[in-house]
């Protein structure tokens, strides 16, 4: 009786396809690391929730916001910001994962009013091209503290924002919206 030596090689097709599905599970895993890094640091997807934003952001606007240039420059008076909710929010049941999305009025050391419909900063107006309608309620002068930014939603009459709340710390602050990516027909930068 012969016995005859059982070869368990693979043939070179079984190792090329194994050693292709490797490669590609590689690559998909750093995929995802790498778009969970810049999800994590440089810029995300977001979408607006409400009318806040009107007449600049519609309801169901679908926005990148980029976290990167806060590391180089604080946020600008005009910016628009994407921020978790300061205490006073969480405190009147928002959750903390909640973002908000507001514009910059007040800077730190910045002094604050609404008088007549017209928004001043230091007791000058501010020109105001951007927003729905003027405000109707009018609110004391209240000096921006250092760290802290006022914000407002564009919709002046219709935000819930550092009037109602207070100011919002620069912590809070996810990033800033720069493009609408969505829907198509108003696709470009903020």
């Amino acid at each position: 009786m012969t016995h005859q030596k059982s070869d368990a090689k693979e043939s070179p097709e079984s190792s090329r396809g194994w050693r292709t599905l490797r490669e590609n599970l590689i690559l998909i895993a750093i995929a995802l690391c790498l778009a969970l890094l810049i999800r994590t640091f440089v810029a995300e997807p977001r979408y607006i929730p409400s009318d806040s934003m009107l007449p600049t952001l519609y309801k169901g606007d679908r926005l990148v916001v980029e976290k990167i240039s806060s590391l180089f420059h604080p946020p600008q008076f005009g910016d628009i910001v994407v921020f978790q909710p300061p205490e006073e929010l969480q405190h009147r049941g928002y959750p903390k994962d909640q973002a908000f999305i507001k514009r910059i009025i007040g800077t730190p050391g910045k002094k604050v009013s609404i008088a007549g419909g017209k928004v001043y900063i230091d007791g000058q107006p501010i020109q105001e091209d951007y927003i729905a309608e003027p405000p109707i309620l009018p609110m004391k002068e209240r000096q921006v503290p250092p760290g802290e930014f006022f914000v407002m939603g564009d919709n002046r009459n219709d935000s819930n924002d550092s009037r109602y709340w207070g100011f919002l710390p620069k912590e809070n602050i996810i990033g800033r919206a720069v493009f609408r990516f969505w829907p198509f027909n108003r696709i470009g930068v903020i």
